[in-house]
């Protein structure tokens, strides 16, 4: 395990550095490190005031953002997979992604500051899929097929919502704010919003490693869980609860993202195996790393930078049909 951390460690290095210096405003990546360390170590400043302001205020918040959405969902789709036991699910199956897209889209609507939209796309989020739970709970006395199928239902409801606020939104003024935070962008983010998601994260990350071999248990065979002590019930609940807050959370900020909580997941599980307890933190490093890399091309493709969420589609899907036709006989 150790030799592919590190494999990914100094991919996660180098992606950075490439980050720092894509952009209308490149800085070297010696550069930034020196502008980063400089509190620390001091010395003289052989740059501009310019290159520090983008090193701090734009380039940092961007790349660790990437970092930390891109984990999220990787995550998120990970504990998804092994508790549905299904390589097909991802992030938005309960509805999740599309309730914080209505909440985001209501809050441009009520023309609301930037950590407004956050805030009402991280409660929407979550309302949707305590919706789908209780939902689930009262259809089908909480089974898995009637939580997704409820999931399903949810999510039609909140697009519903969403195309109800757009055709309501100015045209001229909302309607392409809306729009555009739709198609996903890490172009928002700041310092501020780091601090307001990190810890967050930081946590439910922690409590997903936290149930881990519970989990794997769960994903395996529920009869195994029994025999094992686990509390099916229970575990699901927390392994989903820990999901929809990271897919919230990651939405939030980025807007709708799609593909990462579905093809890094199958990519970590090529690597280590379906084993949770593995599984969980290549997934987390290699959806962050796989974001980011998204996010440099979106602002290097073209002269206009690129949406998130049409990049991650455009290179998800062929190499999810790749990872597909390779590996579809050893999900599990």
């Amino acid at each position: 395990m150790w030799p592919l951390y590190l494999v990914l460690f100094m991919l996660l290095l180098s992606a950075v550095g490439l980050a720092f210096a894509t952009g209308r405003y490149p800085v070297p990546p010696l550069m930034a490190l020196r502008i980063f360390l400089y509190p620390v170590t001091g010395g003289e400043e052989d740059w501009s005031a310019t290159a520090e302001t983008v090193v701090w205020e734009i380039r940092l918040p961007r790349i660790a953002g990437a970092l930390l959405v891109g984990a999220s969902l990787a995550a998120a789709g990970t504990t998804y997979q092994c508790i549905f036991r299904n390589p097909l699910v991802s992030p938005a199956i309960l509805g999740a992604s599309q309730g914080a897209a209505f909440g985001a889209s209501l809050a441009l609507l009520l023309r609301l500051s930037w950590s407004g939209v956050m805030g009402m796309a991280m409660a929407s989020g979550i309302l949707a899929t305590s919706a789908t739970a209780l939902i689930g709970r009262h259809l089908g006395s909480g089974s898995m097929i009637t939580l997704v199928l409820a999931g399903l239902l949810v999510a039609a409801v909140f697009n519903a919502l969403v195309a109800v606020v757009q055709y309501i939104a100015d045209p001229l003024d909302v309607l392409p704010s809306i729009t555009f935070w739709l198609m996903g962008s890490l172009n928002r983010i700041g310092n501020d919003d780091l601090g307001i998601i990190g810890v967050p994260i930081a946590l439910m990350l922690a409590q997903l490693y936290a149930f881990r071999w519970q989990i794997n248990v769960l994903g395996a065979d529920n009869d195994a869980a029994r025999a094992l002590g686990v509390n099916a019930a229970l575990v699901s609940g927390v392994a989903i609860a820990g999901a929809t807050v990271l897919t919230a959370l990651a939405v939030s900020v980025s807007g709708i993202v799609g593909w990462v909580g579905l093809v890094v997941p199958h990519i970590a599980r090529f690597l280590v195996g379906p084993s949770f307890d593995r599984l969980l933190p290549i997934s987390a490093l290699t959806g962050g790393l796989f974001l980011l890399a998204m996010d440099t091309l979106a602002r290097s493709v073209a002269t206009q930078e690129l949406p998130l969420g049409v990049v991650t589609s455009l290179v998800g899907a062929p190499f999810f049909a790749i990872v597909l036709g390779r590996a579809r006989r050893h999900w599990f």
